[in-house]
């Protein structure tokens, strides 16, 4: 049976070009980046290369990188880091539950959070966090782009508001990094955490940007690694493969591999709706990352159109893979306003390096069936039918 893959905001291959990089560091070159032998030296030269890649990437200083384990620990220490009992939060009600499960974790710990809406697009209004400010407001957290939609918040409009009032900002673009060009100077963020297996590099690595001059508290204590804001032994391999996968990120950014998914997100997206009745996108109208759509397909539980599809070789999802398998609705398209039966008919299609037209075209020769099929099974459709 042919494989197709169309899940990568869940996670994504490791690059051949990644795995060859990372190679060398699990024998030879093992040693611990803070000994000062020469192991040790070469190491910590890895590493120092990694941290000027993913520097270039988002436009930083190499020092105001912290390597960390993923987009959750960058999103907990931007948050718990910087926030402490009395502090007031803004964030978004759409945010990864890193984020919303902080928020909450903040509010049992003495702190006020006020939780911004969404429109029917899936976007933050930036008056809306405007008018959130107060005068204990410490920080305002808003993603970059939607893990569920893949649509992209006013992160720009929304720092300016944050300078403008002397608040930290921070912004998860765990799914935006590699996939559209980020500018932390022009964000104008204190943080901005990614993760690296959202961008073709191992699980379990990821970074934090740190604007220098912002104070951290470290939610690990130990050895002074990471310049005392992340403590531990660093991940050596992971790291390497990191900092060779945001070269390859902003390779292809710059040679417009951007416009090219674009393209094929656009006729997976264009060729389902034509075909397909009863089918519409979850944030049409709205900025998006260039490699994911969110379909919603009325009449069907979207869990039984993705094991439908499973068993004949494609792999799509209903929204945030640490999220499966919930009774409830998506949180993020709840908040959007679909009504709950329309939510939990809706599927997440995302791109990655690795998938071709070829893939696109093998998903679309499958789906109209697949759908109809399940359709025939659903007593609500055939009420439908009956009433039309």
């Amino acid at each position: 049976m042919r494989r197709v893959y169309l899940d990568n905001n869940a996670t994504t291959p490791v690059l051949p070009e990644v795995l060859e990089a990372m190679r060398p560091y699990f024998g030879e070159s093992f040693g611990n980046a803070s000994s000062i032998h020469h192991f040790g030296q070469q190491a910590r030269a890895a590493v120092e290369r990694a941290r000027q890649s993913v520097a270039d990437l988002v436009n930083a200083r190499a020092a105001e990188i912290v390597f960390t384990s993923g987009g959750t620990e960058g999103d907990n220490l931007a948050i718990f880091g910087m926030v402490h009992p009395g502090d007031h939060v803004i964030t978004s009600t759409i945010e990864h539950h890193a984020v919303l499960n902080s928020a909450k974790r903040l509010a049992e710990r003495g702190c006020e959070v006020t939780f911004v809406p969404v429109d029917g697009r899936g976007l933050v209004n930036p008056e809306d966090v405007r008018r959130a400010l107060r005068p204990a407001t410490r920080l305002i957290t808003i993603m970059m782009a939607n893990n569920e939609t893949g649509v992209l918040q006013p992160v720009e409009e929304i720092g300016c508001i944050a300078a403008e009032a002397d608040v930290y900002f921070h912004t998860d673009a765990v799914q935006g990094a590699g996939k559209v060009k980020i500018d932390v100077r022009k964000i104008g963020c204190n943080l901005l955490s990614i993760s690296g297996h959202k961008m073709h590099a191992p699980q379990g690595t990821g970074a934090l940007y740190v604007r220098r001059g912002t104070l951290l508290d470290a939610l690990f204590v130990g050895g002074s690694h990471e310049r005392s804001r992340r403590a531990g032994t660093e991940n050596l391999p992971g790291i390497v493969g990191l900092g060779k996968a945001a070269e390859i990120a902003r390779e292809s950014l710059a040679n417009g591999d951007d416009r090219n998914f674009a393209a094929l997100r656009d006729r997976l997206e264009t060729t389902i709706i034509t075909n397909v009745e009863s089918v519409g996108v979850n944030g049409a109208g709205a900025p998006r990352v260039p490699t994911t759509t969110n379909l919603y397909f009325d009449y069907i539980e979207g869990e039984a159109l993705v094991i439908a599809l499973d068993l004949k070789g494609l792999a799509v999802s209903t929204g945030a893979a640490c999220s499966s398998g919930a009774l409830e609705p998506s949180h993020v398209l709840s908040a959007m306003g679909l009504a709950p039966e329309r939510a939990r008919a809706s599927l997440r299609f995302s791109l990655g390096k690795q998938n071709t037209g070829e893939d696109v075209d093998y998903a679309l020769s499958i789906l109209p069936e697949t759908v109809a099929r399940l359709r025939e099974l659903s007593p609500v459709y055939q009420k439908a039918a009956i009433g039309s």
